[in-house]
């Protein structure tokens, strides 16, 4: 994060300097206000540490980056493949040089090399998926494996108790993150705290976790979906704003480098539960449950 943003300082001081028509044609494009603003927004790029605190906004039409969606790698995890990529990149050709001027045995840790880089690349991969047309089901918002199905206390549900359907992410599987639902933002809470295994019980009450709170659609109750930090992850994104409306299967964050994604539903709610322990689910496809009307 510390080299990111210390690059996008860099860039924009470039950009002011050589290409000024760039900077003043942005800023007629850009979108809404942001009174007294303390983030520099140039173009899109600049929006992605801010665009959930930051009134400035483009329209897709005018992201004169919007091409970098179609690579199929998260576009908000490129900046760890280009970094991983340079620190990669040095000894594979020295150990390839090695391997074939001096042994073969050094194709040995060249092939350990290549393996991890093929994996960091694996790990920020972005596939496109078709939600269920089904206006009852709740869809998975991440790809894994369901740990937990049960009913829990929460303060912040009716009763105090909520349901939960919990799913552990490794490292090989896809970290973006879906909706579960059609719906509207009501609310985003962010919560520092520990880097914990994301299968060890304590971490979804101990490790850094960021809570995104939606009204739904079609029944109007409360959902709530967590993104818990692991003991390798240790950046959270959400883009997403309290207030906007969102559409079930769409991507609005990540979790970079294993983690855990839970939703929560007031206890009361009526469902039927597609999947059970141990299950694989897929975000934005796989039918966790359906409400029962």
């Amino acid at each position: 994060m510390a080299i990111e943003l210390a690059w996008g300082r860099v860039r924009r001081a470039v950009l002011r300097t050589v290409r000024p028509g760039y900077v003043r044609r942005m800023a007629a494009l850009r979108q809404g206000d942001c009174p007294n603003c303390p983030h520099e927004v140039i173009d899109s790029r600049d929006l992605k540490f801010y665009r959930n605190v930051c009134g400035y906004w483009f329209k897709p039409e005018d992201d004169a980056f919007r091409s970098r969606e179609q690579l199929g790698l998260a576009r908000m995890g490129l900046a760890e493949v280009i970094c991983f990529s340079f620190l990669l990149a040095v000894p594979s050709a020295l150990l390839g040089f090695l391997a074939f001027a001096v042994s073969w045995w050094f194709a040995l840790p060249l092939g350990a090399v290549l393996i991890l880089w093929a994996q960091i690349i694996s790990f920020f991969r972005d596939p496109e998926r078709v939600p269920p047309a089904d206006p009852l089901a709740l869809v998975s918002p991440a790809d894994g494996h369901v740990t937990h199905i049960d009913e829990v206390a929460d303060p912040d549900f009716p009763g105090g108790r909520a349901w939960r359907i919990s799913i552990f992410l490794s490292v090989f599987d896809v970290h973006v993150n879906r909706l579960p639902r059609t719906g509207k933002v009501t609310a985003l809470q962010y919560f520092p705290g520990d880097f914990l295994d994301a299968r060890h019980p304590q971490c979804g009450v101990a490790n850094e976790q960021l809570w995104l709170d939606l009204e739904d659609g079609e029944t109007k109750c409360r959902l709530r979906v967590k993104q818990i930090s692991g003991k390798i992850a240790r950046r959270i994104v959400c883009w997403l704003k309290p207030g906007q409306e969102v559409k079930v299967g769409d991507r609005y964050g990540m979790i970079k480098f294993g983690s855990r994604t839970e939703v929560y539903l007031p206890a009361d709610t009526p469902l039927d539960v597609q999947v059970k322990i141990g299950d694989p689910v897929f975000g934005g496809s796989t039918i966790l449950a359906r409400f029962n009307p």
